[in-house]
């Protein structure tokens, strides 16, 4: 922490905040959530807990001359029993809506994982300062992303100038939901998830329910979108009902219905976009559950379900893609705002075979930019789903 006496400090309040839903006071200070407290309190596991809190998309937006600002808080990291500790979380800052400085915050919380067991460990630490300086002399609009891999307690923050709030840009609001991949797993920083690169490329704000491990069609998950405002919505469906196994095709069918239908109380003609499951050859035919494998200090996933099941309802991707397609194809009669896109259109076998997946699940970072590139130009394009003229 800087000492300095001309030092500003400016209470973190929710008005600074944009990609969130809701706020918890802590005896740290301010923490983000993207469900709301109502969702918060129906929640079944801790892998949905720790994911909503992580801020991935989050970020502080104000308007400064600032030169040096520093954000002090109490990160929680994860750790996974047997492998090695991950790096810190990286804090992007923007300046002008340009990528301008990146810091990291050490010590604080860990969140000690067994993958085999599924059970959960929290040692407690101190909070840490995010640091940026050598920033532009003038006046500016800044933003601080949040590292998505981290829940982030926001305690205070400094500057050597006056903070004032940002002004509103008027662009559209993008609510997003899926799995880990839109979480942002393997993305290096806060910026380069895919969903934060394509809301670039668009133009739009972002607000990211992407919940790693946890994108199960949960009915709490649509009332919160449901009762979120927003200019645009996208739904990406169906792996991780196939890779914890959660579901058979008869449940999937009517589940898929009646979130789009919870989701359509609030947004009649909101422009939906129903996304099937990218290309994940571990699971494009074979049921989960998924089990992960450990060699060498790496992490790997297979698949372990009986792909003769699948004549008896057993889920796979290739399933799920056949049921969203039919699904909205059946909906789209009534509901002319209803779009479906394959999965496989922002990274299918070409893409597999120039950037393969590490883990056979997730992308890597070059992953995130095909993906984003491929969802900007097929939805954000003219005559897109996420057009200017829609909605």
């Amino acid at each position: 922490m800087n000492t300095q006496h001309d030092w500003i400090t400016t209470p973190v309040t929710e008005n600074m905040l944009r990609g969130f839903l809701d706020v918890e006071v802590t005896q740290n200070g301010l923490l983000p959530h993207r469900l709301p407290a109502r969702a918060r309190r129906q929640i079944p596991d801790d892998q949905l807990a720790m994911a909503e809190a992580q801020p991935s998309g989050v970020r502080l937006v104000f308007r400064t001359r600032a030169t040096t600002v520093e954000l002090d808080t109490v990160p929680t990291k994860r750790l996974y029993r047997g492998l090695p500790a991950p790096v810190d979380g990286v804090y992007d800052l923007l300046v002008d809506g340009r990528l301008a400085a990146q810091a990291t915050v050490t010590g604080g919380n860990v969140h000690l994982i067994d993958m085999a067991t599924q059970s959960f460990e929290l040692q407690e630490g101190p909070a840490g300062t995010a640091r940026f300086t050598d920033l532009p002399a003038r006046d500016k609009d800044v933003e601080i992303w949040l590292p998505h891999t981290e829940i982030t307690e926001l305690v205070a923050l400094r500057t050597d100038a006056p903070v004032e709030p940002a002004p509103a840009g008027g662009r559209r609001v993008w609510l997003h939901h899926g799995s880990s991949i839109s979480h942002g797993s393997n993305a290096r920083h806060p910026t380069a998830v895919w969903p934060a690169l394509a809301a670039a490329r668009g133009g739009v704000e972002l607000i990211n329910m992407g919940f790693g491990g946890s994108a199960l069609l949960d009915p709490f998950t649509a009332r919160a979108m449901r009762d979120t405002p927003a200019d645009l919505i996208s739904l990406k469906i169906g792996i991780n009902v196939v890779n914890t196994d959660a579901m058979r095709l008869r449940a999937f069918t009517p589940a898929v219905h009646g979130f789009l239908d919870t989701i359509r109380e609030g947004h009649p003609t909101t422009p939906l976009l129903v996304v099937s499951p990218i290309l994940c050859p571990v699971q494009e035919d074979t049921p989960g559950p998924l089990a992960p494998e450990f060699e060498g200090g790496t992490l790997r996933f297979k698949a372990t379900g009986d792909p003769a099941e699948r004549a008896a309802g057993r889920l796979t991707l290739n399933v799920i893609r056949d049921a969203l397609a039919r699904i909205v194809e059946q909906r789209a009669v009534d509901d002319p705002h209803l779009h479906h896109l394959d999965g496989r259109r922002l990274y299918g076998e070409t893409d597999y075979a120039e950037l393969p997946l590490p883990d056979e699940v997730h992308p890597d970072p070059a992953g995130h930019r095909r993906i984003a590139e491929n969802f900007a130009l097929l939805v954000f394009c003219e005559g897109g789903p996420f057009s200017s003229e829609a909605g």
